[in-house]
Order: structure tokens, then sequence, then C-alpha cells
């Protein structure tokens, strides 16, 4: 039987995806967007468990380049592997001491650092292009981007502490 967690955490993509793809590009800066998606993806890879990251990670992935029209595969293994990475913190011990503490942000940060630098291998079309500068422009910037939204998310939610 499917729970109703599972239901929700796929529905919650539609809307973040309509954000991501209409109201995050008015605050781009210099191009530098960030990544909402992967930001619900940490949360579920850490509050279910690693399996469960890794399949919706594929699950958005492929959404994501299906609805977006994107290189199909490429968003997809992105977040398949951010998710799976993402994972790795969810253990029941600590699972809440990730989700309420600024290590939230930096396992966002983390993910998102993967997630941006697969999308940039797969996305770079000119082989002239320097590799490091390929991955400050186009991993992390974005990642460290997304992290701050994290970030800033983690002051409105309600359970957080301090230390």
């Amino acid at each position: 039987m499917i729970k109703p967690a599972y239901i929700i955490s796929i529905l919650l993509f539609f809307p973040v995806l309509l954000i991501q793809t209409t109201v995050v590009p008015l605050i781009a800066i210099e191009n530098v967007i960030p990544d909402l998606v992967i930001i619900i993806l940490v949360y579920y890879s850490i509050s279910q468990n690693q399996i469960y990251g890794t399949v919706l990670g594929f699950i958005y992935g492929f959404l994501f380049d299906i609805i977006t029209g994107s290189l199909l595969g490429s968003t997809m293994i992105a977040k398949t592997i951010a998710g799976f990475s993402a994972g790795y913190f969810s253990s029941e011990n600590k699972r809440d001491q990730y989700l309420i503490s600024y290590n939230f942000a930096l396992i966002v940060l983390m993910a998102s650092l993967i997630d941006s630098t697969i999308n940039a291998f797969f996305s770079s079309v000119s082989f002239n292009t320097n590799i490091f500068i390929l991955f400050i422009q186009y991993a992390l910037f974005p990642s460290l981007y997304t992290s701050t939204i994290a970030l800033m998310g983690m002051i409105f939610y309600p359970k957080r502490r301090l230390f």
C-alpha cells in the first residue's frame, strides 16, 4: 500500500516546479538561480531514507526533464545521485538534528553541488571552456544560492534550535 506521504512528496513537486520556472528566474543574480526542487528532495531524503531519496530524485528529475524539455536524462541522473547522497544523513537518531538545525543548509549545499556539477557536465556545449570556470559558474554559485535559500527557510522553521 502506498503511503500518503509518498503521494504528497510527488504532488508537492508540481507547485515547486511552477515556482521554479516562473518566479525564481526573477530573483536571478547574474543568471544564477537557486534550485528549489533540490531543497525539497533533500528534505524528503533525510526525513524518509536513502532509498526513498534516490527514487524520489529519479522521479523529480524525470518529471523535470519531461516538463521543461531539457536534455532527457541529465536532470534525472543528477537528482538521483543528489537524493542518494542526501539520504546518507537519514538516520533515525539524528534525523531531527539534521532537519531543524543549520546542518540542513550544509546538506543542501552538498546535494546541490552534486546536482549542479552533473547538470553542468551535461549542459556544457563548448569544449573550449575551462572546467574550473565551468564548475564555479554553473555549479558552485547556484549551489551557494540554493543553500542560502534553504538557510532562509530554516529561520522560519518552527522548531529551529540555535545549536
